[in-house]
């Protein structure tokens, strides 16, 4: 840290500094808060997808011995895209969910298992909840790292910058009122001394 000088216009850019921490400060507590505000919402949505899906695995607990039969399932559907959009809060970009378009097979009903249908609805419905949940972990984990950086930035202007400024300014003033004080008396004794040698001439 630069070491503070005691003049004037060091008091000047010091109280420059103030205000211009002081200006940004309030910029950087609306980001936090709407970075909170976001990063709760996206908390929600992963709440309740990833309480979706376990619901439909303990719905499943019934077709487990369904699943054990030699039949490839998977083989049926195929993710054909991931829709997704950018978002942007607070200056962060990140990726919205929008939808999947997943394609499938035909089924020859004839040749397969009677609830091979259902299972592949089931199926098709884990996929989505799948990726939605890692997207919705993406969206969080970015807004997340920015979240804290602007914490961060937060707590060192109004716990460190702006009282160091103060300090400084409470500093300088001090000693800039003590050298006028100095400079008064030093101008009375000398004032004195003058008097004193004009009145023994």
């Amino acid at each position: 840290m630069p070491k503070v000088k005691f003049t004037k216009n060091e008091l000047k850019d010091q109280r420059d500094v103030l205000l211009r921490y002081k200006r940004y400060l309030p910029t950087l507590e609306l980001k936090k808060m709407q970075l909170q505000k976001e990063v709760r919402k996206t908390d929600c949505l992963l709440s309740e997808k990833k309480k979706e899906e376990n619901s439909i695995w303990e719905g499943l607990n019934a077709w487990i011995r369904l699943f054990s039969e030699d039949f490839d399932m998977g083989s049926y559907v195929r993710v054909k895209e991931v829709k997704c959009r950018t978002g942007n809060i607070a200056g962060v970009n990140f990726p919205v969910f929008e939808d999947v378009e997943i394609e499938r097979s035909p089924v020859d009903y004839y040749a397969t298992p009677p609830w091979v249908d259902d299972g592949i609805k089931v199926l098709e419905r884990l996929i989505k909840l799948c990726i939605e949940i890692t997207i919705y972990e993406r969206q969080r984990e970015l807004l997340s790292d920015e979240l804290r950086v602007v914490s961060q930035r937060v707590n060192l202007f109004e716990k460190v910058k702006i009282p160091e400024c103060i300090g400084h300014i409470r500093k300088i003033r001090i000693y800039l009122a003590d050298e006028q004080t100095a400079a008064v008396i030093r101008a009375k004794i000398a004032k004195g001394k003058f008097l004193e040698v004009k009145a023994g001439t």
